[in-house]
């Protein structure tokens, strides 16, 4: 009997250890054909294709693609594209520290904003100035992308501009070094009032939780009591970065998120390792559906831990971690390696990439598929979909005419007459765009040529497509004419209607000229009305 039971046994222990080896060698099979599939292609298509083969481009497509397949963060970065990638972790390139602006490719470029203390800044180059010439070439002829790639260099180099002074008209030569421009993730710090302290964060790059960090030691001095963390729009970064942030608010030793994937080295738990600023002070943490990745780490794990109230909209929805893997000849993979899973053990991932449809469509994981977790203080959360906010707030929806004014540069452009008309304008606090400034702003957009069309006419344009397409316009004429002189609205008159939500764009636009990034912030929060309904003290549960 037990000879017989060591027989039956055997293979039941062996059969797992079969099937495993079986798929390592499917899988070493499969990638093999392919790839033997791949050299014979190429080698048929040099040989027999009736025009010279562009190799590169029909290489780096394929590459393109099938990593597509894949998920959106998995890419391919050839080393001439490095730049790129350094400057999405760090946020930094050499150069003068200006946004340039160039309408005219046979035109000067314009000086549109300077950031502050920036070499540029420094050598007193202001919005409105045009430069004529960089490095004794002449701008003329050269785009946007052009100059912007000749105005950069290695920090400590010098740059020469001709320029062209907005106010006198005179023409300067200027010679400028080059620096290491950091573009801040924390874009504003400071208190709303005696008691409210506001940090608005951008980013997760580099060298951002340390900055965090001093933001609130420096605010606690000045009397801050209650802190907002705003991260809408934020799309995430580092995540080491964002365990950093956390470590600010909750006790050293802290689960922040944990990774699970296929390597060794993808299965890991973060933890804070820094002692906190202040465990007791009031957080409350904005997001919204651009809140993304390390931003939703930090909400996540504030939410999980009780520490924060979290505020908003639904967050993003990306639970996917990415590593980067050298390649030959310089090149980077950026590859998903992992998924991570907040302090309870919830997932925020949204889509799922691992199931299209036929089409190589992916949708969303539906609620009912998402599974409750608890909080620290035993509260019910979800996973499978983001961040859901404690405190729903609904973001300020703007007209279609808004969209296409900041979408065509209507705005912008605006900004800079401004400027180039008033050499000096109120503090910032003081700043408001007055009704006769604005009639000029009407007067100038209508001058513009741009799609200021309502979202009831351009349904209506659709709809109208639609039943063209079908043969039933000209049975519907009398309707439809009737139901497109009911939602025709001249451009003049739209753009006065709206007054009320094109001002506040304009000051921010107009103050940033002057005062650089951070008036225009300070005026975005004076117009701010989900700030304003986060800091209703009715609106703040009490953990």
């Amino acid at each position: 009997m037990k000879r017989l039971l060591l027989k039956i046994s055997f293979p039941l222990i062996l059969l797992p250890l079969c099937f495993t080896s079986l798929r390592a060698q499917s899988a070493n099979f499969t990638l093999g054909k392919w790839t033997e599939i791949h050299k014979a292609l190429l080698k048929e298509l040099s040989a027999s294709y009736v025009d010279s083969l562009p190799v590169d481009k029909i290489e780096r497509a394929g590459v393109d693609a099938m990593l597509a397949a894949l998920d959106p963060y998995t890419v391919y970065i050839p080393s001439e594209e490095n730049q790129d990638l350094q400057m999405l972790i760090h946020k930094t390139y050499g150069g003068v520290g200006a946004v340039i602006y160039k309408p005219d490719v046979q035109g000067n470029v314009i000086i549109n904003e300077p950031y502050k203390d920036s070499p540029a800044a420094k050598s007193g180059l202001r919005c409105g100035d045009e430069i004529m010439e960089i490095d004794s070439q002449s701008v003329v002829g050269l785009t946007s992308s052009e100059c912007s790639e000749r105005m950069r260099g290695e920090p400590g180099m010098k740059v020469r501009f001709k320029v062209k002074r907005v106010y006198t008209g005179e023409i300067e030569e200027i010679t400028v070094t080059r620096e290491k421009i950091h573009l801040p993730d924390v874009e504003y710090s400071g208190m709303l009032d005696k008691t409210t302290g506001y940090i608005s964060q951008t980013g997760f790059t580099e060298g951002v939780g340390e900055q965090v960090r001093k933001c609130v030691v420096e605010l606690r001095k000045k009397g801050m009591k209650t802190l907002v963390l705003d991260l809408r729009g934020n799309g995430g970064g580092l995540l080491a970065e964002a365990a950093e942030i956390v470590s600010i608010f909750v006790p050293k030793g802290s689960v922040v998120v944990t990774a699970k994937g296929k390597e060794k080295g993808a299965n890991y738990t973060v933890r804070t390792t820094r002692e906190p600023v202040d465990t007791q002070m009031e957080v409350i943490v904005l997001v919204d559906a651009g809140s993304a990745s390390a931003s939703e780490i930090v909400a996540g794990a504030l939410q999980d831990m009780d520490r924060a109230t979290i505020m908003g909209e639904r967050t993003y929805g990306k639970g996917l971690v990415q590593s980067i893997k050298s390649l030959p000849y310089g090149g980077e993979l950026k590859v998903t390696t992992a998924k991570y899973y907040t302090p309870s053990g919830r997932c925020v991932q949204a889509i799922d990439y691992s199931s299209r449809a036929e089409d190589g469509s992916v949708g969303h994981i539906p609620d009912s598929l998402t599974k409750e977790f608890k909080t620290a203080h035993g509260r019910s959360v979800r996973d499978g979909g983001g961040i859901t906010p404690d405190v729903i707030l609904k973001e300020k929806e703007y007209s279609r005419l808004t969209y296409a004014l900041a979408a065509y540069g209507i705005l912008e452009q605006y900004a800079l007459e401004f400027v180039r008309a008033h050499e000096r304008i109120a503090p910032v606090d003081d700043f408001r765009l007055s009704d006769e400034d604005y009639a000029g702003f009407v007067k100038y957009a209508c001058t513009k040529d741009f799609d200021y069309r309502s979202s009831a006419r351009a349904f209506y344009d659709k709809m109208k497509e639609e039943l063209d397409k079908d043969g039933l316009s000209e049975a519907l004429s009398g309707e439809l004419e009737a139901l497109k002189k009911g939602i025709e609205i001249e451009k003049k008159d739209y753009l006065e209607k709206k007054k009320d939500e094109i001002v506040p764009l304009l000051e921010q636009e107009i103050v940033t000229r002057y005062y650089f990034q951070q008036a225009g912030i300070k005026v975005r929060i004076r117009y701010d009305e989900v700030l304003h309904q986060a800091l209703s003290s009715e609106r703040i549960p009490k953990f």
